[in-house]
């Protein structure tokens, strides 16, 4: 008897482990975003080639819907039928119920049957991606085990988007609708389309024949042209193909701002006249639509008339963003109208135009949105502001009764490197700032996930959004007191193999992967050490730029020779992160004594006063810290010190450029030796041939070649820019010069 009761005892102390054990273990940990109701049992629904889905007329779509997802996952078949047969069927019923909210749905598998009931066709689809998920990867098996369950479902928030710029880098038709697609199965309902930027007008609008003639393509600094953009009939398909996943498509037309392709095409809606030319480098523009010109008001209504005649939704996105005012300020017809009505200023004179837009809009029956530099001067009646620099926005506007989209960059902006934005952060993320009660938080009606293509082309978006979007996905969805990141991270685990299933060639969670190198003199060798960062990540080397003759990393690499060296992360075989290059250089000036007769700025001392002639080369990945020696507004002059004359007949310094950063190549290097380091003899010098109107992040090695001799001293001087130009959005500040090794050779 004693026995017997400490039997029991234990099992009633070790039963809640067991029930968190079962359920981590469950498959209820592969559907993201999680419901926020489920309840398991222990039998299983099975699925095979005799299930029928039982629907009437009004929901047969969506059978055929989750009868070609089925057959895609499964390779099974299923009929459709409108007679309730007995069997193991599938259920898709549409019932009132008490729940107000029109995503909700009620899921019940038993072991005869699974029931999907909601009281909109809306939410008999997301619960279709329930049971999609649900169903186990296996492309052999013909009889497939469901769990039986119990979930009623709904979202926390009405709105849960993804913002796509297709502005920057132009994406095709084929690839917008399998993002369609993709945010379906995910529970996003919104799709907010950004068509227009300085970049580019992606957008058919047949009164101005020129804004795709001309404003859809920009000349990229190596002489190419790139573009696109979608006619009218494309965005009717794409309208079209939306409606049928239950997503809503929000266009974006950025105005006054981020407007010189359009200005590009019509250059006599600016302030200036002109001529533009569409933009090939990332950044903010002082060129904007002029405010003081009313035909400047008709040309977008024409344009405007045309986008609300091919999107059939309640909102239209008219940006609004980072609108700089100096040409306002120039413009005699801008001060013409902020003094004939009455404005305080140029932050007025935004809200001035930002009202008489939304007031046509409403002759169309639309409301505008628009991000939240709209609050300068004043916020225009009925507006929703997307909230994007922080949560000051979201909370200003809530406070004042207007809806808003907390979508800030901290949290949303998966164009940032998991490096600074990683996956656990995307998770800790709540739309609904604290500073709210309960009433104000009635006004933020969601989130969106942003996506900005300035370093993002089409065939990198997967690898951006994916596993974060999912993080973000779950919190769109569930309800804050739901949420819990080591349950969320156990599922998505599981999940990466629904991601390949389905084609999704996700990235990182985060920093994946790290280097070290140490410089061994004695040896005169480097030795390189690689970390993984993330679970279940494996690390490939290689000294072949495609990895096809690759090593799995197991212990320090030891380099002796001039090379590159290249790795990557892998997880579950496919490739995560970029493939990584690590220059190295055995040359001359290697370890030598360096001086520096300006210093580096110490935001950018990559490793200190020896970097330029360490032997190791940055890369493209600046932001990292790593190779890189930066100097801010002046030019760059070293003197190494050989310690004995030496010969050699090839100096080198090896400069990075990206404009969008205040980056440029140095105008000029010039190269200096010397046995006394009192009197330099010049002995040659390189100008810059490559373009600063260039979008890209680009290296350029300056270098001079001689007859062999032997000096002592070696003298450097790179030649900046030391102000950004006229052309460029920060014209007069400081520029940089970026450097990171002096080869002797």
């Amino acid at each position: 008897m004693k026995l017997l009761m400490n039997l029991i005892k234990i099992t009633i102390l070790l039963f809640p482990i067991l029930l968190i054990a079962q359920s981590k273990n469950n498959v209820n940990y592969y559907l993201i975003p999680k419901p926020n109701h489920i309840k398991f049992s222990k039998d299983y629904f099975v699925l095979n080639n005799n299930t029928k889905i039982i629907c009437v007329e009004s929901t047969k779509h969506l059978a055929d819907y989750l009868s070609n997802e089925i057959k895609h996952l499964t390779n099974l078949e299923l009929n459709i039928s409108s007679n309730n047969s007995i069997g193991n069927n599938i259920f898709l019923k549409i019932e009132n119920n008490n729940n107000k909210n029109d995503e909700f749905y009620k899921l019940s598998i038993t072991k005869n049957s699974i029931y999907l009931i909601s009281k909109t066709e809306k939410g008999i689809f997301r619960g279709i991606q329930t049971i999609l998920q649900l169903i186990p990867i296996k492309t052999n098996d013909k009889n497939i085990r469901i769990p039986c369950l119990e979930i009623e479902d709904s979202p926390q928030f009405t709105w849960r988007g993804l913002n796509l710029d297709c502005g920057r880098h132009f994406m095709t038709k084929e690839f917008i609708k399998r993002y369609i697609d993709i945010l379906a199965h995910y529970k996003f309902n919104k799709f907010h389309w950004h068509l227009t930027e300085d970049q580019g007008w992606r957008i058919e609008i047949k009164k101005y024949p020129k804004l795709t003639l001309i404003g859809a393509w920009r000349k990229e600094a190596d002489g190419s042209i790139y573009g696109g953009y979608y006619t009218q009939n494309d965005i009717k398909e794409i309208v079209e193909y939306a409606k049928s996943r239950y997503i809503d498509i929000i266009p974006e037309i950025e105005m006054p701002g981020h407007s010189v392709a359009s200005l590009a095409s019509y250059p006599e809606n600016s302030c200036t006249g002109g001529p533009f030319e569409v933009a090939n480098t990332w950044g903010v523009f002082k060129d904007v639509y002029c405010a003081g010109n009313d035909s400047t008001f008709i040309f977008l209504q024409n344009i405007l008339a045309e986008v609300c005649s091919l999107f059939p939704y309640e909102y239209i996105h008219i940006g609004g963003d980072e609108v700089p005012k100096e040409r306002w300020k120039e413009c005699q017809k801008c001060q013409n109208r902020i003094k004939n009505e009455n404005l305080k200023d140029e932050k007025e004179l935004q809200t001035y135009f930002i009202t008489r837009i939304a007031k046509y809009l409403e002759t169309k029956g639309k409301k505008i949105i628009g991000w939240e530099e709209i609050l300068e001067g004043g916020l225009t009646k009925g507006a929703t502001v997307q909230s994007w620099t922080g949560f000051d926005g979201a909370i200003k506007t809530a406070k004042q009764n207007h809806y808003s989209i907390c979508s800030p960059a901290s949290h949303t902006y998966l164009n940032a490197e998991p490096d600074d934005l990683n996956l656990r952060t995307c998770y800790s993320f709540n739309p609904i700032p604290s500073e709210l009660n309960d009433e104000e938080s009635k006004y933020i009606i969601g989130s969106e996930v942003n996506l900005w293509t300035e370093h993002a082309p089409q065939e990198t978006v997967d690898n951006k959004l994916f596993p974060r979007i999912l993080a973000l996905s779950e919190v769109f969805w569930l309800n804050p007191n739901n949420k819990d990141y080591d349950d969320f991270y156990l599922r998505l685990q599981k999940h990466y193999k629904y991601l390949i299933k389905r084609g999704i060639n996700y990235g990182r969670e985060g920093k994946a992967v790290e280097h070290q190198i140490i410089s061994d003199v004695k040896e005169k060798a480097f030795i390189v050490k690689l970390f993984p960062k993330e679970k279940d990540v494996i690390l490939k080397y290689s000294f072949d730029s495609t990895l096809n003759k690759s090593y799995y990393y197991k212990n320090p690499i030891t380099i002796k020779n001039n090379c590159k060296l290249f790795y990557a992360g892998f997880k579950y075989n496919q490739q995560i992160t970029k493939i990584f290059s690590l220059p190295f250089s055995f040359h001359k000036a290697l370890n030598k004594k360096i001086e520096l007769l300006y210093p580096y700025n110490e935001k950018y001392r990559a490793d200190g006063e020896n970097s330029l002639i360490n032997g190791n080369f940055g890369t493209v990945e600046w932001r990292n810290g790593l190779g890189w020696q930066g100097f801010e507004g002046t030019n760059l002059e070293a003197i190494i010190d050989m310690g004995k004359r030496e010969e050699f007949s090839k100096i080198g310094i090896n400069c990075l450029q990206d404009v969008s950063s205040w980056i440029f190549f140095p105008t000029s290097v010039e190269f200096y030796v010397s046995n006394d380091k009192e009197n330099f003899i010049k002995i040659g010098s390189v100008n810059n041939d490559y373009p600063q109107k260039s979008g890209e992040t680009t290296i350029k090695t300056f270098s001079i070649s001689f007859n062999k001799d032997s000096y002592r001293y070696i003298k450097v001087k790179a030649i900046g820019v030391k102000t950004c130009p006229e052309w460029h959005p920060g014209a007069g500040g400081k520029a940089w010069i970026f450097a990171d090794e002096i080869t002797v050779e």
